[in-house]
């Protein structure tokens, strides 16, 4: 259980310097790391660096940004890119709605939290998960203002640069550092997985891809998803009838 953080004597600023020092923990710069990835996809795709920059800074998810990386490529109609990124996004809506209650402190305006709320993706979800138990409920717009915000803002300047260094790395270094990307998200679904039945419905998803891919070639993550969704639901349905504890 995390461990309650001593406020300190200036609570709103000193709030948000703790928040933004969370930046430096392991998904903030695993997220790093992952967009590098994003910068070269980027560049790759034949867009800008201001256009990257724009898209990471306005739509604030990697999964939705390689959607529209991903149709630009393909050539797809505005309409189709719009409706692909925003069904993409709307994983995000279920994060909001149970996030935002624990953001919520004596006197907190709708309006921070509507702004805010911009900021919720996975990382942002994981790190809020297990940090802000331990902040006052006064404090927790602070302390996750300064973390989200700063995230942005970090993740927005590295892709800046690391598209202008993409055309000096190494192809084997740009091939690396979008490895990157598929690493960050398995990482963080896993550790935003609170139960056994989230990491099994992981592991059955990852080891049904192949069988999948050999099947359905254009719906292969689809398909495997759902079969490690239903496994994972079935399993976790079994133990509870049993009586086991998950």
């Amino acid at each position: 259980m995390t461990e309650p953080i001593k406020a300190p004597a200036d609570p709103a600023s000193r709030w948000i310097l703790l928040g933004m020092r969370q930046v430096l923990s392991a998904p903030a710069l695993i997220l790093v790391v992952a967009h590098l990835g994003f910068a070269g996809l980027a560049r790759e795709a034949g867009v800008t660096w201001t256009e990257a920059t724009f898209m990471v800074a306005t739509i604030w998810a990697l999964p939705a940004n390689l959607i529209l990386l991903g149709a630009v490529t393909a050539g797809l109609s505005l309409a189709a890119t719009a409706l692909a990124v925003g069904l993409s996004s709307l994983r995000m809506m279920p994060m909001v709605i149970a996030l935002l209650p624990d953001l919520r402190g004596p006197g907190t305006r709708r309006s921070t939290l509507l702004f805010l709320s911009h900021f919720v993706a996975v990382t942002a979800w994981v790190v809020a998960l297990d940090k802000l138990p331990g902040v006052p409920r006064a404090h927790r717009t602070h302390f996750f203002g300064g973390f989200a915000i700063t995230l942005t803002v970090v993740n927005t300047t590295a892709v800046a640069f690391a598209f202008n260094l993409m055309g000096q790395l190494p192809a084997l270094a740009t091939g690396a550092l979008a490895f990157f990307t598929p690493v960050y998200f398995l990482t963080s679904l896993y550790g935003s997985a609170r139960e056994l039945s989230g990491r099994l419905a992981l592991l059955t998803g990852l080891l049904a891809i192949p069988l999948a891919h050999w099947l359905t070639p254009g719906f292969d993550i689809l398909v495997a998803g759902v079969v490690g969704g239903v496994v994972a639901y079935a399993i976790g349905r079994w133990k509870a009838a049993s009586g086991g504890v998950e």
